[in-house]
């Protein structure tokens, strides 16, 4: 039995459809004993996306940017967080998406990427499926200052620091982002292992 034989959608309820789409459904799920109970659950719908982590492997060094997030500041980081350029697919192949994101955030113009995985984020409410990348560069590659794109609020500082500065940023509570320490981990453990 699949999961869709194990969930029965009763009612969708269209909270906010502004910045992305905020639903309630109301639907009933058939328990491991054969029961079905009726919830409630709210859903975040903003598209998928994708994420990159620029490396040299020669220079140990890694891309990272810095920009404000507002939901990180209404809860409590009082600072800009630091991460791997992202962005949402916007309906195009994660591959060529994240080619782009990286030119918009970053400068860099790269050729070859590799996807490693695939995660949700927070499947609890947020319907986002999540595709990691990491990408080599160099730094002829880099053909602008980055920065990402003005009119849709970006104001993007791009960082190189080297692998081992960004393991310690993420020890120290310097990087808090996910997605960023992540790719970070994967990156000590298959990219640069000594």
């Amino acid at each position: 039995m699949s999961i869709a034989d194990r969930v029965r959608i009763e009612e969708v309820t269209l909270l906010s459809d502004d910045w992305y789409v905020l639903k309630k459904t109301r639907f009933a799920f058939r328990r491991s004993n054969g029961e079905w109970q009726v919830q409630n659950r709210e859903t975040y719908d903003r598209g998928n996306g994708a994420t990159i982590l620029l490396y040299d492997r020669i220079r140990r060094t890694v891309i990272l940017t810095r920009q404000f997030r507002f939901p990180a500041f209404v809860n409590g980081h009082d600072d800009l967080l630091i991460e791997t350029p992202a962005g949402l697919l916007d309906d195009m192949n994660p591959e060529e998406r994240i080619k782009e994101e990286t030119q918009e955030e970053t400068g860099y113009r790269i050729g070859k990427v590799e996807k490693v995985f695939e995660a949700f984020m927070s499947p609890g409410s947020v319907t986002e499926r999540l595709y990691f990348f990491v990408g080599e560069y160099e730094p002829k590659d880099r053909i602008s200052n980055g920065g990402g794109v003005e009119n849709e609020g970006e104001d993007i500082e791009v960082l190189e620091v080297t692998i081992d500065e960004a393991l310690a940023m993420i020890a120290g509570g310097k990087i808090v982002d996910a997605k960023t320490i992540m790719l970070l981990q994967h990156a000590a453990l298959h990219i640069f292992r000594d």
